[in-house]
């Protein structure tokens, strides 16, 4: 139990619904749903839209999504909402035209959006409302306005710059050249007008038709390939979540092209070297993790990708036997220097988790990747447009250099736990690069040192800065500072924090207990 004589927050108890997100409108909003009748994933969608609206820095329905749905009569389902490159992305043009990689404010960043589509078949396979019920809250907030909260507010401040270099991202997110600060209100009435024709026409309103024209004549106006027919021919697809067992538990991720099977190589490593026997805070375990994650990590940047284009199978990756080939690297006294630095894209993402009160629970993430994207916004749909396509590589014969209609590699991951076959854990780290680190750092916090939810995404946090030095939060001790650094690590001062996550437990007494990092403006809440 927490100390209430110290800042923090209590975790969350519910018997009938819960909620966790990273803003409270879009968690009021999903409340309001489940209130109403509607399932976990109708609830879930509805706080996604309302986050396009109300977080339009980390997400919006120019992204791609990933979801992981736990249903007690159907079991359990995983989709697959990333877009694809263009098909007329083919690697020879980009080395001919002297690309050594893909810029995230380039406009050949910018993939098919996946999230709408995926949406659309969560709704189909699992909602109860009808569709247009999940898009009034989102499209309200768009035509009236809302106040802009203070992670928002932050964030917006630092993108002025690229921002003010676009037509439409100067329109629609700068008011006279500047970005709004906390508690201004704002409103986006071209997104609202969007979210109004898809709220009535389906996802072919925004696939096919005005906006897609828009997108595909925005993108090729700057250079790029994107076209009609790439939007039109856009697929979400229902795949096989993979797992591995950790703590008793089945961890479940989204196979490739997500990074989520290095969260379970991190497991698996973790495992081996039991991990779970050093104190929550020690350097002990902190070096473990970050000599794991640069092992897992190597493991990423040299093999996964599309898995139409994959040298190894995930089932492999993902195995003992070959976490077996790869715990040797681990020193336990001291750093490994002949472990590369592992590629470390940033990201911006929101993740959230709902429960409904017939025990459907659903955990997802949504994004556009780097701050506001690729800062290419449509002037007349106001769409944010993803820059996910900057994860692609432009070295010829690597799994994941760009190529036509491949999919990219993917920050993006939610994840699942299973305790004794029954739903444990729905749960998600945000952060880039950091995600799989966090999902191996928060549930160790969860199943190995019996935190509650809240309490382990509270813990602090530490992970490399591009330059391979290792960042630290605040609330880490000058103790295990010091023993890193004897280690062989390099550190410093992180001056931001660390990512964000959400987590709904299901107790094996049948009742909800949920966390809302507090890195962002969210929160959990429940009926």
């Amino acid at each position: 139990m927490r100390l209430f004589d110290k800042p923090g927050r209590s975790q969350v108890f519910a018997d009938n619904g819960m909620v966790a997100t990273s803003h409270p409108l879009a968690s009021s909003t999903a409340l309001d749903v489940l209130r109403q009748g509607g399932s976990a994933v109708d609830a879930a969608l509805a706080a996604s839209l309302v986050l396009s609206v109300v977080e339009p820095q980390m997400t919006g329905i120019g992204g791609d999504c990933f979801a992981i749905i736990s249903d007690p009569s159907k079991g359990m389902h995983a989709i697959n909402g990333s877009g694809r490159s263009a098909a007329g992305a083919n690697i020879e043009w980009y080395q001919e035209n002297g690309f050594s990689e893909i810029s995230d404010a380039s406009a050949h960043s910018v993939t098919v959006p996946g999230a709408l589509k995926a949406f659309d078949e969560m709704h189909q396979k699992f909602g109860s409302l009808a569709w247009d019920r999940l898009f009034k809250d989102a499209i309200n907030i768009a035509d009236q306005g809302f106040l802009v909260s203070p992670r928002v507010a932050y964030d917006w401040q630092k993108n002025v710059a690229p921002l003010s270099k676009d037509v439409g991202a100067s329109m629609h997110l700068l008011h006279d050249g500047n970005a709004p600060k906390m508690g201004d209100r704002v409103q986006f009435t071209a997104l609202a007008n969007s979210l109004k024709s898809i709220a009535k026409d389906g996802i072919d309103a925004f696939y096919k038709g005005s906006i897609a024209a828009e997108i595909a004549d925005t993108i090729q106006s700057k250079g790029a390939f994107l076209n009609e027919d790439d939007l039109g021919a856009v697929t979400a697809d229902w795949v096989d979540p993979i797992s591995t067992k950790y703590s008793a538990h089945q961890v479940f991720e989204i196979p490739p092209n997500g990074q989520g099977m290095v969260a379970l190589i991190m497991m698996n490593l973790m495992e081996l070297l039991d991990v779970r026997s050093m104190a929550h805070d020690s350097p002990e375990r902190y070096h473990h993790e970050i000599e794991i994650g640069r092992v897992a990590y190597a493991v990423r940047d040299a093999m996964l990708a599309d898995p139409a284009h994959m040298t190894m199978s995930t089932e492999e990756l993902t195995s003992m036997d070959f976490a077996k080939t790869l715990y040797h690297q681990i020193r336990p006294l001291k750093r490994n220097p002949t472990i590369l630095l592992p590629d470390l894209p940033s990201s911006d993402t929101v993740y959230l988790t709902v429960a409904d009160k017939d025990g459907q629970m659903v955990s997802l993430i949504y994004s556009i990747y780097t701050d506001f994207g690729s800062w290419i916004v449509t002037p007349n749909s106001g769409i944010v447009l993803q820059s996910r396509g900057a994860c692609f590589n432009t070295i010829p014969g690597h799994p994941n250099a760009i190529g036509p209609s491949k999919r990219p590699l993917h920050t993006i991951i939610p994840a699942f736990a299973l305790n004794n076959g029954n739903p444990a854990f729905s749960f998600g780290v945000m952060g880039g690069a950091y995600q799989p680190m966090g999902q191996a750092h928060v549930f160790s916090n969860l199943v190995d040192h019996g935190f509650d939810p809240q309490a382990a995404l509270d813990h602090p946090r530490m992970f490399w800065a591009p330059d391979g030095v290792l960042e630290a939060e605040s609330g880490i001790s000058r103790a295990v500072i010091g023993g890193l650094e004897a280690r062989g690590h390099e550190i410093r001062q992180s001056n931001t924090p660390i990512g964000g996550g959400q987590i709904i437990q299901r107790d094996e007494r049948g009742y909800y207990c949920g966390g809302s990092d507090p890195r962002k403006d969210g929160l959990a809440i429940g009926y």
